[in-house]
């Protein structure tokens, strides 16, 4: 039953990484290591508008829809 779990718990983190589900979990992490815990951090809502908004103004990326 253990490996069960183990590897549910890995094929979830897998996806989750693979499609960037844990990008804003990650942010909050960098933010309150690199400016401490009190440190203001965006909504997650507002995490990915900006993060919408500059892939959709970098001429490299192109506008995607997906």
């Amino acid at each position: 039953m253990r490996t069960v779990v183990r590897a549910v718990s890995w094929v979830r983190w897998y996806v989750r990484e693979l499609t960037d589900e844990s990008a804003y979990e990650r942010y909050v992490a960098h933010v309150r290591h690199h400016q401490g815990p009190a440190a203001p951090v965006p909504s997650r809502r507002e995490f990915e508008r900006r993060r919408t908004d500059a892939r959709e103004g970098d001429p490299r990326e192109g506008f995607r829809c997906c």
